[in-house]
């Protein structure tokens, strides 16, 4: 084992891991805060309110988290409208445009998740609490957002684990963050190749020639 290497490059994965930690934070945090109102009213039986929260969630899940970074980061840069308007000092900087990209697409699924969460709240509890003279903002407050955030942590859990494996994603749009910064050790430093494949070379073999 290299462990000179390992020495020399631990501080780089060590700020490459914390960007890493800090993607996902801030992705599933404002992804939750998102996929709230999503949640609510894509489990409304009125058909007009849950289509705006259909459509997003129709988009953000039927498309790749690739191809909806690569439209955020390179294709918003080709509006004039967006170069000169307030959010470009963001959206040129592939932190924030990582950043929103994930918290996006996440609250895609975690409003799902939520959605899921609350069609399974037996009917009962709400009917109950509506029994006590309880209003449907209160209801929704103390019985059902509670109730439905002990269902839904399981699956809100791996999707924590998804958009953590997903972060890797990054690194596409020159994010150093950790398999980011493994690629550059791999093409700065020939001893992360295996054994045998970095000091090889292509045999060069003379062609016959007809005498």
């Amino acid at each position: 084992m290299e462990w000179e290497v390992i020495y020399k490059w631990l501080p780089k994965f060590i700020q490459g891991a914390t960007l890493t930690l800090e993607l996902v934070g801030i992705a599933v945090i404002l992804g939750l805060l998102l996929a709230i109102p999503l949640g609510i009213a894509r489990s409304s039986k009125l058909w007009y309110v849950r289509a705006l929260p259909y459509a997003y969630i129709f988009f953000f899940r039927g498309t790749p988290l690739l191809v909806q970074l690569f439209l955020v980061y390179y294709g918003l840069a080709q509006f004039d409208a967006v170069r000169d308007s307030f959010m470009w000092p963001y959206l040129r900087d592939p932190f924030w445009c990582a950043t929103a990209t994930m918290t996006l697409h996440t609250a895609a699924y975690i409003a799902e998740i939520l959605r899921g969460a609350i069609q399974a709240i037996p009917p009962g509890e709400i009917e109950a609490a509506r029994a006590l003279g309880m209003s449907r903002p209160k209801a929704l407050f103390y019985i059902v957002l509670p109730r439905a955030a002990r269902i839904g942590l399981p699956a809100y859990s791996n999707e924590v684990i998804l958009m953590l494996k997903a972060s890797s994603l990054a690194s596409t749009v020159t994010l150093l963050e950790l398999t980011g910064m493994a690629r550059t050790y791999q093409s700065l430093d020939e001893r992360a190749m295996p054994k045998g494949m970095a000091s090889s070379k292509p045999r060069i073999t003379a062609m016959p020639t007809n005498s």
